[in-house]
């Protein structure tokens, strides 16, 4: 039977992420968003939680704990509710580790995630969407084609995070064209590899202080053995199915807080000698606004239970982030109306919230869980 009671454990776990969200992140996510960086030490603060050198097992220098798709969805909404562009940032290298951890080589194993198990934090970056108004994951335009004991990767990608501050990127391009999600591999490519050309920061309607860049790919060569999995390569939609969930777990984060907000404003602003939020109209929206947020979580938990259990879990994966898409977007321009004309002021929190909601639609491939 499906039951999502929470372990002591993940109490714990989400207790913990939210207090760092709530004392660390949301009191800068206005600044952060203006200015648009983070500073060091709240990224400092965040690794310091271990979320994931936690999942990664001692022998690779982590905390040897398992790696729990549900767990890291939990710890997702708490770092989202506090602001998602930090949430974004301090989690950009789990889409390295975990598709290593989850599908890599021995080799690439001991190669790779000792890294993110040390004190400090450790930039790395991923690869995926492509600057093309058809984008699709299935069929990407960036390839990788065998040359003896190398690959050869051209292509451009985009909203590529942390690029120009990382030491390594996973790069997902196609080694067979015109074979769906099964001709997509992924290839742990250093940054400083000749062909490899990180552009100007990207200016971005919302996640405005995560740092994304452009970055194309020139003849740039690679060792065979750098290839997800080695010869037999990796299960590509597995891996696009993760980075979904953790998507699905940030809308929901960021979502949930535009409902309190609202709800909390509702019941605050008087107008004609009662609270807004006695209202018919007003109360409905925030009841409807609930009733989302909570579907889309059990959505994603439900796609994370069946992933922890080795069930398939794509078709799950890919229902949640489409609905959190359109249900983060939905809860977003509520907040907006309930504020009225303030909602649409850049003091008001609610306009952030919209504008970062809007990327989840394009979003692929930036967390992995």
């Amino acid at each position: 039977m499906v039951s999502f009671e929470l372990s002591d454990e993940q109490k714990m776990v989400q207790e913990t992420v939210n207090s760092f969200a709530a004392d660390q992140m949301e009191p800068l996510m206005r600044e952060c968003d203006e200015q648009n960086s983070i500073p060091e030490e709240v990224i400092s603060k965040g690794w310091e939680l271990g979320l994931l050198g936690g999942c990664i097992p001692e022998e690779y220098e982590g905390f040897g704990e398992e790696l729990s798709t549900v767990t890291g969805l939990i710890a997702l909404e708490e770092l989202a509710w506090g602001d998602l562009s930090m949430a974004l940032h301090l989690m950009a290298p789990s889409v390295l580790a975990i598709s290593v951890l989850d599908q890599g080589t021995e080799e690439q194993k001991k190669q790779i995630l000792p890294a993110f198990c040390g004190e400090e934090f450790k930039a790395a970056s991923s690869a995926l969407v492509e600057p093309y108004y058809n984008f699709c994951p299935s069929a990407l335009r960036t390839t990788a084609v065998n040359d003896g004991d190398e690959y050869v990767i051209n292509g451009k990608k985009c909203l590529v995070p942390l690029a120009q501050e990382s030491e390594n990127m996973l790069v997902f391009a196609a080694t067979a064209p015109g074979m769906g999600f099964a001709g997509v591999d992924a290839f742990i490519v250093p940054v400083s590899t000749k062909g490899v050309k990180v552009g100007e920061r990207e200016k971005n309607m919302g996640i405005k202080a995560l740092a994304t860049y452009p970055v194309t790919f020139k003849d740039c060569r690679v060792p065979a053995t750098s290839r997800l999995g080695g010869e037999a390569g990796c299960d590509f939609l597995r891996l696009l199915s993760r980075s979904r969930l953790a998507l699905a777990a940030l809308a929901v984060g960021m979502s949930r807080r535009a409902l309190e907000h609202s709800r909390d404003y509702a019941t605050q602003r008087i107008a004609f000698g009662e609270p807004i939020g006695s209202r018919q109209a007003i109360a409905f929206m925030i009841a409807e606004m609930a009733i989302e947020v909570d579907a889309t979580r059990l959505l994603a938990w439900e796609a994370a239970w069946r992933c922890d259990r080795n069930f398939d879990f794509e078709k799950e994966a890919a229902l949640a982030k489409n609905y959190a898409a359109d249900m983060a977007m939905m809860v977003c321009d509520r907040g907006v109306q309930i504020m009225g004309g303030h909602g649409y002021v850049r003091d008001n929190p609610v306009e952030l919230w919209f504008r970062n909601a809007r990327g989840f639609a394009a979003f692929e491939g930036f967390v992995m869980v």
